[in-house]
C-alpha cells in the first residue's frame, strides 16, 4: 500500500460575511465584486507570503503557508485591505471576510489538503468575527512576540465535530503598522541598487521553462514542450513583445526572483508552469506574473491521464494560452491607464480602446470613446491594420445596435477602412476577423463570410473569427451552421471580455431559429456575463414573450430599459430586427417608468 503523504504547515480558511443575502440582492455584482476581491487582493497577498491557494469554495478559500509568520502577515494584509476597498461601500453591499487559522500536521492529495486540521481551520474561522481573525493556540505560540499584532485570548472553545477543545486567540492591529510596501524585501535584495526595479515601457513578456515536481525525469519532455507551444501561441497576441525561447531558458532555476528575470530580460510580466505525476495522471499548473513584484495575475490547472499527455500536448497549451489572453490584455489595460496620456503609444491607444468596451455597457459614450482611442492609435501609426479593422468593425456594430446612427458616408468610409485594412495585414487572422465582422455588419455578406473564412483558416484558435463567420452565415439564413460556429468560438475563449456581446448575438439567432428556451438559457448567461450590457435583458424579454410568460417579459424589458435609459423601440428594431420591435410595442407600453424614453 502506498504511504500516506502529510505535512506540517499552517492553513487559513476565509469566507464572507452573509454571502447569501449578498446573492439574494445582486447575484451578478455580488459574483463580480467577489471574483475581483480574490484576483486584486487575495491571490496577490498569497504570492507576496509564500502562500498557495489550495481551493476556492464558493464564497470561500483555503490557503497553506510553510510559515505561521507568513500566513498570519497575510491574513492581517488581506484584511486591511478589504477594509480600505469597503470604505466607500454601502454598508449593505460591503463583502466582508471572517479568517481562522490553525497549525498543523495535515494528509496530502496532489494538490488538496484533508484531516483533522483543515476542519479546526474551518471552525475557527465561524468563530471569527466580521472583518476580524481568529487563530488556534498553535499558531498564537509560533508568532507571538515575531509580529506588530495583539491577541486576545478567547480560552478553549468547543467546536462543532472536533473532540478535544481548541485554544483560541483573535488577532488585533493596527491600519497603520500594516501598510502594504511598495515592493517585496525580495526584489530590493536583487536590485543593484537595493531599489524596487521599475516595470519595462512595453508590454513584454517572457515564458519560463516549466518545472517537473516529481521524480519522473519522463515528465521533463512534456515540460519542455509545453513552454515551447506557448511561446508559439503567445507570439499570436498581437501588441506583446516577446521574449525568445532561447533567452528565457536560462533561468530554469526556481530560486530566481522574477524581479531580476524582469530586470535582465526587461519584460513586464512572466509566464511559469509546473508539471507534475498524480496516481495516473497528469497535472499542469500555469500562472502569469508581474514580473517587477510577483503579483500573480491568472492561474489555472490541466489535468490528463499519463497515457494521454504527450497527445494532449498540444490541447493543453491551447487551452493555457485560452485562459491566459484576456488575463494578460487586463493587465495591460490597467497599466496603460496608470501612465499618461503623452507615454502612451499606438498599441497603448489600442488597448485602452479594449479596456473603454469591457464592462462599460453599451452606448453611446463608450462606442465614441473606443473610437477615438483607436484613431489616437492611427495617427500615430497609420500603418496599424488592427486599429483600423477594429475602427470599421465598431461603426458596423454600433450600426446595427441602433447606437449610432450611420449615415451613407460613414458607412462607406468604414468600409473603406475594412478593406484597407485586408490590404495592409492580409496574412494576420485578428485583422481578417474584424474586419470581416466589420463587412458582414456593414452589408457586404458574402464579402465578409469569405474574408472571416480566411481569418479561420490562418488560426482555427480565433474565437472571435469564429463567432462572426457563425453570425454571417446566420444572417444568411443558414441558422444551423452558424449558430454552430457560435457555439465553438465561445468555447473556443470562455474568459473572453466579449461573451455577453457574443452570448447576446448566439441567443438572438436561435430566437430567429425558433428556439426560444436556447435562446433564453443564453439571455441569462450573457446576462451574467457581463450585467453592464443591456442587449441580454431584451433578448430575455422576447424569449420569454415566445415561451408565454408575459410577466417575466416586462421584467426583464424594464431591466433593460433600467441599464440604458435612453432606450428606444427604433433601438430595438435596429438590433433585433423589426418583428421583434413589433413583438415588444404593447409590452414597452405597459412598462411606464418616470424619466425612461417614449420614442
Amino acid at each position: 500500500m502506498a504511504r500516506e503523504q502529510r505535512r506540517l504547515a499552517a492553513i487559513l480558511a476565509a469566507d464572507v460575511v452573509g454571502y447569501s443575502r449578498l446573492m439574494g440582492l445582486d447575484e451578478s455584482g455580488t459574483l463580480a465584486r467577489l471574483q475581483e476581491h480574490r484576483k486584486q487582493r487575495l491571490e496577490p497577498t498569497l504570492a507576496r507570503h509564500g502562500g498557495r491557494l489550495v481551493k476556492l469554495t464558493g464564497d470561500g478559500a483555503l490557503a497553506e503557508f510553510p510559515s505561521a509568520v507568513d500566513a498570519v502577515s497575510a491574513a492581517i494584509e488581506f484584511q486591511q485591505q478589504m477594509a480600505e476597498a469597503n470604505r466607500d461601500q454601502p454598508e449593505g453591499t460591503r463583502i466582508v471576510f471572517r479568517i481562522g487559522m490553525h497549525l498543523g500536521d495535515l494528509i496530502v492529495d496532489g494538490d488538496d489538503l484533508y484531516g483533522d486540521g483543515v476542519n479546526i481551520t474551518a471552525r475557527l474561522e465561524a468563530e471569527a468575527p466580521p472583518g476580524g481573525i481568529v487563530i488556534s493556540g498553535n499558531v498564537h505560540d509560533a508568532v507571538a512576540g515575531r509580529l506588530k499584532a495583539t491577541f486576545d485570548d478567547l480560552g478553549k472553545l468547543d467546536l462543532k465535530n472536533i473532540e478535544r477543545p481548541v485554544p483560541a486567540f483573535r488577532i488585533g492591529w493596527r491600519p497603520a503598522d500594516w501598510r502594504l510596501p511598495e515592493a517585496s524585501s525580495r526584489d530590493e535584495a536583487h536590485s543593484p541598487t537595493g531599489a524596487p526595479s521599475a516595470p519595462p515601457d512595453k508590454p513584454s513578456i517572457a515564458v519560463r521553462p516549466f518545472f517537473v515536481l516529481s521524480e519522473d525525469k519522463g515528465l521533463e519532455f512534456l515540460a519542455d514542450g509545453l513552454a515551447e507551444d506557448v511561446i508559439t501561441l503567445l507570439a499570436r497576441v498581437p501588441g506583446f513583445f516577446l521574449i525568445s525561447r532561447s533567452s528565457s531558458l536560462v533561468f530554469r532555476n526556481r530560486d530566481i526572483p522574477l524581479s531580476v528575470i524582469s530586470r535582465q530580460l526587461g519584460v513586464r510580466y512572466v509566464v511559469e508552469g509546473s508539471v507534475r505525476s498524480v496516481g495516473d495522471r497528469i497535472r499542469v499548473s500555469a500562472q502569469l506574473s508581474e514580473a517587477v513584484n510577483g503579483r500573480v495575475l491568472w492561474s489555472g490547472k490541466f489535468e490528463v491521464a499519463r497515457s494521454e499527455t504527450f497527445e494532449l500536448q498540444d490541447d493543453i497549451a491551447r487551452g493555457i494560452i485560452v485562459e491566459l489572453e484576456p488575463a494578460l490584455t487586463r493587465a495591460e489595460i490597467a497599466v496603460i491607464r496608470r501612465q499618461r496620456p503623452e507615454n502612451v503609444d499606438a498599441w497603448g491607444f489600442y488597448h485602452q480602446a479594449a479596456g473603454t468596451l469591457a464592462g462599460k455597457g453599451w452606448n453611446e459614450e463608450v462606442v465614441r470613446e473606443a473610437m477615438g482611442f483607436l484613431q489616437r492609435a492611427l495617427d500615430l501609426d497609420g500603418a496599424f491594420a488592427l486599429a483600423r479593422a477594429q475602427l470599421a468593425l465598431l461603426w458596423g456594430l454600433a450600426q446595427n445596435t441602433g447606437i449610432l446612427l450611420c449615415s451613407a458616408e460613414q458607412r462607406a468610409e468604414a468600409l473603406f477602412q475594412a478593406e484597407r485594412a485586408i490590404t495592409a495585414d492580409a496574412g494576420s487572422s485578428e485583422v481578417l476577423g474584424y474586419a470581416g465582422c466589420a463587412l458582414a455588419d456593414l452589408g457586404q455578406i458574402e464579402r465578409g463570410r469569405e474574408i472571416l473564412y480566411q481569418a479561420v483558416e490562418i488560426d482555427p484558435s480565433n474565437a472571435q473569427a469564429e463567432v462572426a463567420l457563425g453570425a454571417a452565415l446566420a444572417i444568411s439564413g443558414n441558422f444551423e451552421g452558424g449558430i454552430a460556429h457560435m457555439q465553438h468560438g465561445i468555447r473556443l475563449s470562455p474568459r473572453d471580455r466579449r461573451l455577453g456581446f457574443w452570448g447576446w448575438a448566439l441567443g438572438m439567432f436561435l430566437l430567429r431559429a425558433n428556439r426560444p428556451k436556447e435562446a433564453l438559457e443564453e439571455a441569462g448567461l450573457a446576462a451574467r456575463r457581463d450585467p453592464s450590457l443591456h442587449l441580454p435583458r431584451i433578448l430575455e424579454a422576447l424569449a420569454q414573450v415566445a415561451l408565454g410568460d408575459i410577466e417575466a417579459a416586462r421584467t426583464a424589458l424594464r431591466a433593460a430599459r433600467r441599464l440604458r435609459p435612453v432606450l428606444t423601440l427604433s433601438e430595438i428594431e435596429a438590433s433585433n430586427g423589426k418583428r421583434a420591435a413589433k413583438v415588444l410595442t404593447d409590452l414597452w407600453a405597459a412598462t411606464p417608468t418616470p424619466g425612461w424614453s417614449k420614442n
